[in-house]
């Protein structure tokens, strides 16, 4: 599936079937889950997992060479949308004004059991 006008940054995890970051033009997209720097998954406090995602998409932005700054938008994939205070308040350390635009879809549930976020970024490079 590669095409020469986008690139494509693997996922750390050899047996991952999704791309870490794909990029087009100026434009990068990424989806993370609650991924430790290790590689293992995060599944307990929203409050964790959140940190984990975010931390995992500021890894991976600059790592394709963009940063949080950059980014323009943000998906945030919720399996209880009581958690999203609690996703907020992580949020705010990650980000800044102007905020990216965003959304929050509550989902009734993510790839693996115990699993409460997953997010979905549209950021710029550079």
């Amino acid at each position: 599936m590669t095409q020469q006008d986008i690139t494509y940054i693997p996922d750390p995890d050899a047996e991952s079937i999704s791309s870490d970051v794909a990029g087009f033009g100026g434009l990068l997209v990424s989806t993370q889950i609650p991924t430790r720097t290790d590689g293992s998954l995060e599944l307990g406090g929203i409050v964790e997992q959140s940190e984990c995602t975010l931390q995992a998409l500021k890894l991976a932005l600059e790592k394709a060479g963009s940063s949080m700054d950059r980014v323009l938008h943000l998906t945030i994939y919720l399996t209880d949308m009581a958690d999203r205070a609690a996703f907020n308040e992580v949020y705010k350390r990650f980000f800044a004004k102007p905020w990216p635009v965003r959304a929050a879809v509550g989902v009734a549930a993510l790839a693996v059991e115990g699993m409460r976020v997953e997010v979905t970024a549209m950021a710029a490079k550079g």
